[in-house]
Formats: C-alpha cells, structure tokens, sequence
C-alpha cells in the first residue's frame, strides 16, 4: 500500500514533521485523540482503553480495549495497520509523557513492525527512531548533529558506519554495550548497514 499508516499516542506531541495527506490512514491511541483535535486532523479510527483520555470519545469508529491486556494501545494500534496491507508508519506521541516505559515499549514496538516487513519511525523532541534489518540506511550530506545505533535483540553482525565521525566495519554490536551512542554527521553521505540483525538508529529532524 502506497500511503502511510499515523499513529497518534497519548505521550509527548511536539508537532508533525510530516502531516497526514491523502491515501494515509490516522489512528488516535487512547489520549492521541487530543492531539489530533488540536492540530485539525480527524483520525479515521480510534483506539484504546481511554485510561489517559478519561473515557471514550464521542466518535463513530472506535476500538475498545480493555485495560489488563497484552497489547499496549499503540501496539494494538500497529496490528491494525498492519491487516489494513500498511507498511509505513509514523508514530508520534509515542515518548515522554512521564512515561519512560512507554517509551521503552515503543522502541520495542519499532522490532515488532520490522519483523513484520514494515518500518516505523519514532517522532520524540526534534529526534526520531527508526529501526533496520538486514539493510542499510543512506544519509545525505545535509544530515547535521548527533547520531546513534543500538542493538536491542541480542548481537547484530556485519554493523558498518561509514560517512560518520566514528565508523564501523562488519563489526559486531550487542545489546550489553553501547558502543555506538554519541556518533555524528559530518557533512558526507553516510551509511549505517547490518548484515544480520536488528539496529534502532537515533538522530536529529
């Protein structure tokens, strides 16, 4: 499917980088619902146990949820997504919110839409997170600032950063030592590619 699938949480919202266009599907977790009334977007379903957002909202699509589950709201959410054939995902309001947790778990959420084929990017306050496997990501010279990649499931092999301030090649990087935190653009295309594993890249907007 051409478009993209938004999810909009209930943590910290900081604006969208990219606002839902036609062809994209909106779905509001729980409180998100708030943050799309704010920025005029009607999201075309709603889901969640509505803990954060007090009650259910008048609104005609709706998935309730429990609160003792499995699947948080934004995991949930992701499922949807997924049988509706998405494969992009832009997740916002998926951090803070006094909630490191969450968080966590949305981070973990990021594994979870790469094992099913599908990629998601993480929006927190002027950075994102996004997650590759077994491929590459390619950087423009225009990239600026901080950059990181992290293994959260045991070892990836085959890790090379080139066009960074600190490189890698075919290294092995592990969930038990962050060797790669606080890297760096520096003006020149670069490359961040796992051979075999999973890696979450961290950098600016």
């Amino acid at each position: 499917m051409d478009g993209r699938c938004f999810i909009i949480g209930a943590g910290d919202f900081f604006g969208f980088v990219q606002r839902p266009s036609a062809g994209d599907y909106v779905i509001a977790a729980d409180a998100g619902y708030k943050y799309c009334l704010r920025e005029g977007v009607t999201p075309d379903l709603v889901v969640g146990d509505f803990d954060s957002l007090g009650s259910a909202p008048d609104f005609p699509n709706i998935v309730r949820m429990p609160v003792e589950k499995d699947d948080t709201d934004t995991l949930h959410a992701m499922r949807i997504g997924l049988e509706k054939g998405y494969s992009r995902f832009e997740i916002y309001g998926g951090t803070g919110g006094g909630r490191a947790d969450h968080t966590l778990a949305n981070l973990q959420c990021l594994l979870f839409l790469v094992s099913n084929g599908a990629r998601g990017v993480l929006y927190g306050n002027g950075v994102l997170y996004t997650a590759i496997h077994n491929e590459k990501a390619v950087f423009s010279p225009e990239h600026s600032g901080d950059f990181s990649v992290f293994c959260f499931d045991g070892a990836a092999r085959g890790v090379t950063l080139r066009g960074f301030k600190y490189s890698l090649d075919g290294a092995t990087v592990t969930s038990d030592f962050p060797i790669g935190v606080s890297n760096s653009f520096t003006g020149v295309e670069a490359e961040a590619s796992v051979s075999d594993g999973t890696l979450i890249l961290y950098y600016g907007i």
